[in-house]
C-alpha cells in the first residue's frame, strides 16, 4: 500500500500491494497485513471456528466481487404519509467526536524490504497504520508491519515524513514499538480492554490500501477473548493470538497496527487481522497486552 494509507480456513494477510499476506497491513497501495505495501502471505485460520481469517496487515491487495442485485419494488399507498426514520445522534455524535480527537495521533507506516523470490530478491514495500502513544515520538503498532523491514517511514497527521526506528517487539502477540525523531506529538488515551462488553461501540481509524488515509469506521465490540491462528506461507510457520477482541468494524489492507477505540475515544485494541472467508469480522489484540511495553519504553 502507499504510504498514504502494513483459505479452506486459510486467510490471507492484509499487507498493502506487498508480499504479505492478509494482517491488516497494506502495500504500498494493497499489501494485505495491514501493515506494509509488499508484505509477507499470511493465512489466518480461527482456531475454534476453524474459518479462515486474514491478517489486518499492509502489502496484498484484496479483491472482491461485489454483485448489485435490484429489488422489485412494491407500489406504496401515497394516501398514507411516511414517517421519516428516527436518528440516533448520540452514538453518531460520539463517532464524530471520537474522529476529531484521535485521528491526529494515527500514522501510516511505510516498510520497505526484501521479497525473496527465487531466484532473485526483490525490493517489497507495505504499508501499515499505527498510533502514537507518547508526545516524543513513540508510536505503537503490529510485528507484523515492521518486521523484516530495512526501512521505515512514518507520515504523521499533518503529513510530515519521518523515518522510524524499531524500539522494541513481541512477535508472540504482534506487537512493536518504532520512534521517530520528534517531540510535542499527540498521544492517545489507553484505555481498558478487561472491562470490554459485548455489543458496546467500537471504531478503527487507519490507513487502508496505505492510501485512504484516516479512514474512520464503526461498529461493535462482536465478541472477546477469540483466538486465531496465523500460517505464513512464505515462512512456512504458524502462531497462535489468543484473547482477541472480535468486532464487525470494517477493516481493510493498510489497517494493521491502527487503534479500535471505545466511545470516548481511548484505545481498547491494536487491529491485527480480518476473516477472508467472512464479512464483517475483524480481530484486534487487546491493549491491556501492550501496557507493560510501551511502559518500559518510556521510562
Amino acid at each position: 500500500m502507499s504510504p498514504d494509507d502494513h483459505n479452506d480456513p486459510v486467510g490471507q494477510s492484509f499487507d498493502a500491494p506487498s508480499d504479505r499476506p492478509t494482517r491488516a497491513t497494506s502495500p504500498s497501495a494493497a499489501p494485505r497485513r495491514q501493515g506494509g505495501a509488499a508484505g509477507r502471505v499470511v493465512v489466518l485460520v480461527l482456531a475454534a471456528g476453524m474459518f479462515s481469517a486474514a491478517l489486518s496487515a499492509g502489502g496484498t491487495y484484496l479483491a472482491v466481487s461485489l454483485t448489485r442485485q435490484t429489488a422489485a419494488v412494491t407500489p406504496t399507498d401515497t394516501s398514507q404519509p411516511v414517517t421519516a426514520p428516527q436518528i440516533d445522534l448520540t452514538q453518531s455524535d460520539a463517532i464524530v467526536r471520537v474522529a476529531s480527537q484521535v485521528r491526529p495521533s494515527v500514522v501510516t507506516i511505510m516498510a520497505t524490504g526484501t521479497s525473496n523470490v527465487s531466484p532473485f530478491s526483490v525490493p517489497s514495500t507495505g504499508a501499515g497504520s499505527g498510533f502514537i502513544v507518547s508526545a516524543a515520538g513513540l508510536i505503537l503498532t503490529n510485528n507484523h508491519v515492521i518486521a523484516g523491514a530495512s526501512a521505515l517511514t512514518v507520515t504523521l497527521y499533518d503529513t510530515r515524513e519521518m523515518s522510524a526506528t524499531v524500539v522494541a517487539t513481541d512477535a508472540g502477540h504482534d506487537l512493536a514499538l518504532i520512534r521517530v525523531d520528534a517531540t510535542g506529538l499527540l498521544p492517545v488515551s489507553l484505555g481498558d480492554s478487561s472491562s470490554l462488553q459485548v455489543g458496546q461501540l467500537a471504531i478503527a481509524i487507519g490507513s487502508p490500501l496505505g492510501t485512504f488515509t484516516d479512514s474512520v469506521t464503526q461498529g461493535i465490540v462482536s465478541g472477546v477473548n477469540r483466538s486465531i491462528t496465523v500460517d505464513d506461507q512464505v515462512t512456512q510457520t504458524k502462531e497462535i493470538l489468543s484473547g482477541l477482541i472480535q468486532t464487525d468494524a470494517a477493516i481493510n489492507p493498510g489497517n494493521s497496527g491502527g487503534p479500535l477505540l471505545d466511545a470516548s475515544g481511548a484505545v481498547v485494541g491494536i487491529i491485527t487481522a480480518s476473516a477472508s472467508d467472512a464479512q464483517d469480522m475483524g480481530f484486534a489484540i487487546p491493549i491491556d497486552q501492550a501496557k507493560s511495553m510501551i511502559a518500559g519504553a518510556t521510562k
